[in-house]
């Protein structure tokens, strides 16, 4: 098992994801996020209370 590192930083509904692949970030709430990550996926993501979740790929990496 390798090392991995990772920090985010949040400024109210933006998130800021430090990673060792990069920088990443995403928008949103607990409920509803769309996330960018640090090698270009973009992600959907709905969670509803009593743990259902959705989560989509919307674009992949180049």
């Amino acid at each position: 098992m390798g090392w991995s590192y990772r920090k985010s930083k949040k400024f109210g509904p933006f998130r800021l994801n430090l990673s060792r692949r990069g920088v990443g970030h995403s928008w949103g709430n607990r409920l509803f996020r769309v996330t960018r990550s640090a090698d270009g996926r973009r992600t959907l993501s709905i969670n509803l209370p009593g743990g259902l979740h959705w989560r989509k790929t919307i674009g992949s990496s180049r």
